[in-house]
């Protein structure tokens, strides 16, 4: 994975590994659990500076996976990944 890939203010959602890569600001890259904390349901969008569910509504936030809004009860855990130049892998 390149880190050119993931949009500045927005992420991308690697549906095989179940991992969330976001850019909060340029150069800083994120890594979250793309299963959401309320019923397990995968997440499937990232726009707007949130990562949402389709399930029941919940949003996290790009920045550290903190719960915006539903019903999600904790956030989305963080992952662990290394950036090394422009590529990242998953740890």
């Amino acid at each position: 994975m390149y880190k050119r890939q993931v949009p500045v203010g927005g992420g991308i959602i690697l549906a095989d590994a179940k991992i969330v890569l976001t850019q909060p600001e340029a150069g800083t890259i994120m890594a979250f659990s793309a299963t959401c904390t309320h019923a397990g349901c995968a997440v499937t969008n990232v726009a707007d500076g949130a990562i949402t569910c389709p399930c029941h509504g919940s949003s996290f936030s790009i920045t550290d996976g903190a719960v915006l809004g539903g019903p999600a009860p904790s956030p989305l855990p963080e992952q662990q990944i290394t950036v090394d130049g422009d590529s990242i892998t998953l740890a």
